[in-house]
């Protein structure tokens, strides 16, 4: 029997496990944990193919390598002079891992022991994006020099040099058989290269302000852009026609991509411009490599229940 004085507390907690029970029903993602990643902000981060780990990379010059499950860092890759601003792993493989960094290089780690494979060495400027071709063995810089570069990831020498943009490049992409990559720049333009070559196949204009993010479709037929002008282009990549303009956000669009069937699109825009946002980023590094010490930057996993 529950005495009359204990009912009330009875009756709270009943009411809290229905309004718990009811919340599980209807999210389908919860917080699973926060981790106190680094001691200055993030940058970015990425999940290997299977989502068994992830990287972050930080304006504190290192990327570091987590067990998503168990939230323990696993790995903390040390060698970059400045920020760590574009990371990614080898999917599918997931055995080799890119950091592009405002030092002017690409370095190429081991995921399994944090060993230094190669630093690639010969952009001008920063490095603020970046990716590994499907098959894992040529890896795509772009920087604010106005130029990308294909890298050998076994040898670790530069391939080509992708030049024609007039202004930073700050997005690029491998299609699905790693034959292309497309580059968007702040020059309102998109081009389109071939990674044999090197030579650019056709270069798709339109945009009225700064590219950017670009993406092909799953089969390469198709490829995507976002823009600072606030709209996204669908691109026919064998002719290089523009096929549709997307409108209807009132403010920049910073991120685009294609679902896995490539029957549909997505963007994400924010009242800050990116072009403004890399500009700062310098100032911005500065002040907190004063302020360091007060600073510290959380990561959160969500896992879908």
């Amino acid at each position: 029997m529950v005495r009359e004085s204990r009912k009330p507390q009875l009756r709270r907690l009943i009411y809290k496990l229905i309004e718990k029970l009811e919340a599980n029903e209807t999210q389908d993602f919860y917080l699973f944990k926060i981790l106190r990643a680094h001691i200055l902000p993030l940058t970015n981060c990425a999940f290997n193919k299977s989502g068994d780990k992830f990287i972050t990379g930080s304006y504190d010059r290192t990327c570091k390598v987590w067990d998503t499950n168990s939230g323990e860092e696993l790995l903390t890759l040390e060698g970059h002079k400045n920020v760590v601003y574009a990371i990614a792993f080898n999917n599918p493989y997931g055995d080799k891992i890119i950091t592009g960094s405002f030092d002017k290089t690409c370095k190429l780690w081991s995921a399994e022991t944090g060993v230094l494979f190669h630093t690639f060495r010969g952009h001008a400027t920063e490095i603020v994006c970046l990716a590994f071709n499907p098959q894992g063995d040529v890896v795509a810089t772009g920087s604010m020099d106005n130029t990308a570069k294909l890298w050998d990831v076994n040898t670790g020498k530069e391939i080509h040099t992708l030049l024609g943009h007039t202004a930073e490049i700050v997005s690029l992409n491998f299609n699905t058989d790693g034959t292309q990559v497309i580059t968007g720049s702040f020059d309102h333009t998109i081009k389109l290269w071939d990674v044999n070559t090197g030579k650019c196949i056709h270069t798709l204009s339109g945009h009225h302000g700064e590219i950017s993010s670009t993406q092909f479709n799953f089969s390469s037929e198709l490829c995507i852009s976002g823009s600072i002008d606030r709209t996204c282009k669908i691109w026919n990549v064998k002719t290089g026609q523009c096929l549709q303009t997307l409108r209807g956000h009132n403010d920049e669009i910073l991120d685009v991509a294609f679902n896995a069937t490539g029957s549909k699109v997505s963007f994400f825009f924010f009242v800050f411009c990116l072009l403004n946002f890399l500009l700062c980023s310098f100032f911005y590094y500065s002040f907190l490599s004063f302020f360091g010490s007060i600073f510290y930057s959380n990561f959160k996993i969500v896992f879908n229940s």
